[in-house]
């Protein structure tokens, strides 16, 4: 973590010498010197925070690295806190009048002795990392990386030390993986296993490797752990020993002394038409697999290469031919999960039934994950189960025992291989998720918006910073590190989570660095110097905020105890003032405390779910701020001065609480100037209550997410010619005003969206837009109230939108009996038909929709029985009939179980039928 602090450090000071270096003055040579000191650092902090754990003196030195970097963002932020109030201009441009004024002078002395002192501190830092090269440099590079090697062996090792009655679970997926390499395929196979650290990769590989049947089918086999520290010349030598092994032969001398190129050559000459297997375990880089691939003979002798990765992209890189394989693991089901936790817990003993609930709970925080199951089992072997207490406090006290020492720390020391293996941007992105509580599903737009604020994600020119901040969460995932809880239909990335025990390690190692802590249980004081706060349930609050001066962010979650607006103000006043994110979601505040327009830095401000009536005017204080999120609160407009915050990017403003028209999204009355927001990406959800907003919406280039209500028909030519010149749209969100008014969208003038993928129109159309029709990137549309007559063939027009994946038609028809053909949807995945109530029968022609997972019927009472050609749907995962007729319900509980229809729906995993009942759902799953 220390090196991620010092290259954001490094990123500010680089900006700041490069645009106001002439300002600066004396002080110049004193911050290059920090930026150039701390530069040479960084290259070693990488190699360092991994071995610090064993190396009591490198760890201090790895603290103060970390904690002058921190004191100098300090000093950065007092700078520009001090003096930039007022300025529009980056944080370099806030100091344009500092150093003509007199009154500052005081304040630039005070800034320069912090800036001496911290040089001071750096070159004593750095005189002490040359000491310890000096004093261990030369025994590093005789040993560390043997060292390091042997660790990884040794952590390899540990992995196949499951006592083969301990194995669950793994039958299926070692005959699957055997299957593959004994088919008949000629060709060189890659076979790659791919998973997140202790789901037992390299526990299946080795079953498979050492399966008799495998053995027998190869001339040649070797079992090489390739790990972090890859070095081509040793993993070769180390291959060719066992190839000579294997055939008891002494390996020729002369190979000792050859290069790679002539490693490589010889190994090829062994191999050539040989039939060889080749485990390469613990595959961290492509460049690794690269590397290797190419010693690696294919003469067509079926030959097999099997690699174990937590990488995804490893996974997917090394097998590009079609007939290489691809295994994810997955981890244990339930029940899996609970025979191993027995047999390792219990000895094959069972479970006693006192034990039973607590046991289940602790297994519920392994997530599946054979080798935390097999760890904490450990732990419970030697606990009295006669003491159920003993049992309590390992559930609750679970994140001390990851955190201790001993037989869970095996696993912690896995997991962290792939938190070491970041890089420096990645760190601070995944430890901020230790804020967030256990089992959280964390919302993706916010956290992508999170770390933009907080200066985690790195600008690069020609690319959004979303976009970027979105390429760090996937890179995350594709390392194993963060899980995907929940997708939209169009495979979008909508929540995302981290596994218990990952959790838990990243919480021990972000208190550890004072990078993140969590108030929660009783507090009797705050941390101290903490950059991130997370506000967890808590019994007490301490008035002493002293200690918050270096919080970066705030955010409160679950918090069943008031936090009141006084509270907040005491906070907010005696503590943090370079706050950047404030999340303040469902907090019972009923305004907003003046010292939050205080808080010159703060770029993301959440006051979604709160009682909040009014914005004062005092919001275009903050010069600085990127996100505002109002939604569900009591806000009905906001001030001309909201204007002044050029820097905006996200808008959100939603009503909560008011039901008396179930059909309009009430959203909030802008100012009529709304289109100085330039920098807007994202805005919702604005009133069209006059001509002018509706045209100063087309000023807004940037956006690409709008939501827009209370239109009019009048309003619909204007409103197409704003859209004319939003080409950046990708999702649009169109209300009427009210239930029975038309939206007027079918003009001459038309937008030409090359972007847009969701599309919701609410509202009457009578007719679906020419252009909503030509929409070849739309993958989501959305019709609800259209009023379209019965010759309007919706689905016979949208068939041949090639990325449509869900299609929505809520009450869209009205008027005569409906029948609908459908064909085309290739990528269809969801359709619903809701309140269709004129629709009498659906049919499915054959070879449309092949891509379909959910078809949902509700309250389309004619209907007189299941879509015709429902059979065709091979892909089908569920069926949904809710609110339908009492004789279609009725016929299809009474199916023979001979006709057809039976056999289509036995054939379907879900179908569920669902009624109304005493204001909730009532379902029945057949």
């Amino acid at each position: 973590m220390a090196e991620s602090v010092v290259g954001f450090l490094i990123n500010q000071l680089t900006t700041l010498l490069s645009q106001e270096a002439t300002l600066l003055g004396e002080l110049q040579p004193d911050v290059l010197f920090i930026k150039d000191e701390l530069g040479s650092m960084k290259a070693f902090l990488r190699k360092a925070e991994a071995k610090e754990d064993n190396d009591s003196q490198l760890q201090e030195w790895v603290k103060q690295v970390r904690e002058v970097a921190y004191d100098t963002e300090d000093v950065l932020d007092d700078f520009a806190f001090r003096f930039a109030r007022g300025q529009t201009d980056g944080f370099c441009g806030y100091v344009g009048k500092i150093y003509s004024s007199i009154k500052n002078l005081k304040v630039r002395h005070h800034i320069s002795l912090q800036i001496k002192d911290i040089k001071a501190r750096v070159e004593q830092i750095s005189a002490r990392h040359q000491r310890y090269q000096s004093l261990n440099g030369t025994q590093e590079r005789g040993s560390s990386s043997s060292h390091m090697a042997n660790a990884d062996f040794h952590i390899r090792d540990q992995a196949l030390l499951i006592e083969e009655a301990q194995l669950v679970g793994i039958n299926k997926p070692k005959e699957e993986l055997t299957a593959k390499i004994l088919d008949d395929h000629s060709h060189l196979k890659i076979v790659s296993v791919v998973g997140m650290g202790g789901l037992g990769k390299t526990t299946l590989v080795k079953k498979v490797y050492d399966d008799s049947a495998v053995k027998k089918q190869f001339q040649s086999h070797a079992w090489i752990t390739v790990s972090q520290k890859f070095q081509f010349n040793v993993i070769i030598k180390n291959l060719i020993q066992q190839l000579y092994d294997e055939i008891r032969q002494p390996v020729p001398s002369q190979v000792e002394s050859m290069d790679g190129i002539r490693l490589s050559e010889f190994v090829k000459d062994f191999l050539k038409e040989r039939r060889y297997i080749l485990v390469l375990d613990d595959v961290w880089s492509l460049d690794a697999w690269e590397t290797i691939k190419y010693i690696l003979p294919d003469y067509h002798v079926a030959s097999r290469v099997v690699l174990t990765t937590r990488i995804a992209d490893v996974a997917s890189g090394s097998c590009l031919a079609s007939h290489d394989f691809v295994h994810k693991m997955k981890p244990l089901s339930d029940e899996e999960s609970w025979t191993l936790f027995c047999n390792r817990t219990f000895q094959s003993n069972g479970c006693p039934p006192s034990l039973e609930e607590v046991s289940r709970n602790i297994l519920k925080k392994c997530e599946g994950l054979p080798l935390a199951i097999v760890a904490i089992g450990g732990v419970l072997a030697l606990k009295d189960k006669e003491r159920m207490d003993e049992w309590e406090m390992i559930l609750h006290g679970f994140g001390s025992e990851v955190d201790g020492s001993g037989k869970l720390d095996r696993i912690k020391r896995i997991l962290l291989l792939s938190y070491n293996d970041l890089p420096h941007h990645l760190k601070g992105c995944l430890l901020y998720l230790s804020i967030y509580p256990e089992d959280s599903q964390i919302q993706v737009n916010n956290i992508l918006e999170k770390w933009i604020a907080l200066g985690f994600v790195e600008e690069k020119e020609g690319m959004a910073t979303t976009d970027i901040a979105m390429r760090y969460l996937k890179e995350l995932i594709n390392r194993s590190l963060i899980q995907i809880k929940d997708t939209w239909d169009d495979g979008q990335l909508k929540a995302c989570g981290l596994h218990d025990f990952l959790h838990e390690i990243i919480i021990s190692k972000s208190k550890e660095q004072s990078f993140t802590t969590t108030a929660t249980g009783y507090y009797t004081s705050w941390p101290v110097k903490v950059r991130h706060l997370a506000i967890h349930n808590f019994t007490n609050k301490p008035q002493d905020f002293s200690s918050l001066k270096c919080l970066r962010s705030v955010e409160i979650f679950r918090y069943e105890d008031p936090l009141t607006t006084s509270f907040l103000s005491k906070f907010l006043c005696g503590g943090p003032k370079f706050l950047k994110v404030l999340g303040l979601e469902g907090a019972e505040l009923d305004n907003i405390p003046k010292e939050v327009f205080k808080l010159f830095h703060l770029k993301n401000l959440n006051l979604s779910c709160t009682k909040v009536k009014i914005i004062p005017k005092s919001i275009g204080q903050l010069q600085n701020l990127q996100v505002l999120l109002l939604g569900d609160t009591n806000i009905i407009e906001l001030p001309v001065e909201i204007l002044k915050l050029r820097k905006l990017r996200v808008l959100i403003v939603s009503r909560a609480g008011d039901y008396s028209n179930n059909f309009t999204i009430w959203g909030f009355k802008s100012p009529n100037r709304i289109g100085k927001l330039i920098s807007l990406e994202n805005l919702g959800s604005i009133e069209a209550d006059s001509d002018e907003i509706v045209r100063e919406i087309g000023k807004l280039i940037r956006l690409q997410k709008l939501t827009i209500t209370k239109l009019r028909r009048e309003d619909g030519k204007e409103l197409l010619s704003s859209l004319l010149r939003l080409t950046n749209l990708q999702e649009l969100y169109i209300q009427s005003i009210k239930e029975e008014e038309t939206l007027d969208l079918q003009h001459s003038v038309a937008p030409r969206f090359g972007f847009l993928t969701v599309l919701h129109l609410r509202g009457h159309l009578e007719r679906v837009p020419e252009w909503v029709i030509s929409l070849q990137s739309l993958r989501e549309l959305r019709l609800h109230n259209s009023g379209l007559r019965e010759d309007e063939n919706i689905i016979g027009s949208l068939g041949h939108l090639l990325n449509l994946v869900c299609l929505v038609l809520h009450r869209a028809y009205e008027g005569e009996t409906l029948c609908f053909e459908i064909g085309g949807f290739q990528k269809l995945r969801r359709l619903e038909l809701r309140q269709l109530r004129r629709l009498k029968w659906v049919r499915v022609e054959e070879g449309s929709m092949p891509s379909l997972q959910v078809f949902t019927f509700a309250g389309c009472k004619l209907m007189e029985g299941l879509p015709l050609g429902l059979q065709n749907l091979t892909g089908l995962e569920g069926l949904g009939l809710y609110d339908m007729s009492n004789e279609l319900i009725h016929k299809i509980q009474n199916l023979d179980k001979q006709s057809e229809d039976y056999q289509t729906i036995s054939h379907i995993p879900e179908v569920c039928i669902g009624h109304w009942i005493d204001g909730r759902w009532e379902r029945e799953f057949l």
